[in-house]
């Protein structure tokens, strides 16, 4: 499971080829998609490459198994733990309910707007288009959403899970979780996802849905001053 110690290069080198910028050494994601980038490795040459993906004033993300290795030009901004988690093989995860509609490129301004609000991870303009999101609305406002993110051969990521604080306490989180999941498992990928290491709520809801640990992981924000 090599594909998921780095999987934003992995995503960005099958599933998200579409969606990059750079080469065969590093790539990033189109800038009005999302801020994560990698390099295929951490030779001097891939380290190299990926630096030259950054602008002056620009910054990305890096995430991955194992101490992020930081190019000669940048400089590490930020750093955190967080963990990887993987659901199962035929984890029971319920289906989608009625009140759960698809999302797309007409809810992307209220898709953000929400993310903004709640910071379930980077979200921008065009992140929605990485993959299938779902929405609870309450009085025709987006309550929650979930949906996915990076994805690759065998295994897609469930993403963007936020409620509105007005709304919050009524399940949605779990419940949308869990159908990003079912849809995921239903066409023969395994669910994974991602949390901050601190952030002890939500681990324990992705635990309860069927969700176990596979391993930490580091984030880091590299700048070019």
């Amino acid at each position: 499971m090599l594909c998921l110690d780095r999987p934003v290069w992995a995503t960005l080198d099958t599933y998200h080829a579409c969606l990059a910028e750079g080469g065969d050494l590093a790539r990033r994601f189109q800038r009005d998609v999302n801020v994560f980038a990698s390099s295929c490795d951490d030779t001097p040459a891939a380290l190299a490459a990926l630096a030259g993906l950054v602008r002056p004033g620009e910054s990305v993300f890096l995430l991955r198994v194992g101490r992020t290795a930081v190019p000669p030009g940048l400089i590490a901004a930020r750093e955190a733990k967080g963990v990887q988690m993987l659901a199962p093989a035929g984890t029971p995860f319920a289906a989608a309910d009625d009140d759960m509609l698809p999302l797309g490129d007409a809810d992307a301004a209220e898709m953000l707007s929400l993310a903004r609000l709640t910071e379930p991870g980077p979200f921008l303009r065009r992140t929605h288009v990485m993959g299938s999101f779902l929405g609870i609305r309450v009085g025709g406002r987006l309550a929650a959403m979930a949906g996915e993110r990076m994805r690759f051969p065998g295994y897609t990521e469930v993403s963007g899970v936020c409620t509105h604080p007005d709304f919050r306490g009524r399940g949605f989180a779990r419940r949308l979780s869990a159908a990003v999941a079912h849809r995921i498992q239903a066409r023969g990928d395994q669910a994974f996802l991602h949390a901050w290491k601190a952030n002890a709520a939500a681990i324990s809801l992705y635990e309860s849905l069927g969700f176990v640990l596979r391993t930490e992981v580091d984030v880091a924000e590299l700048c070019r001053p």
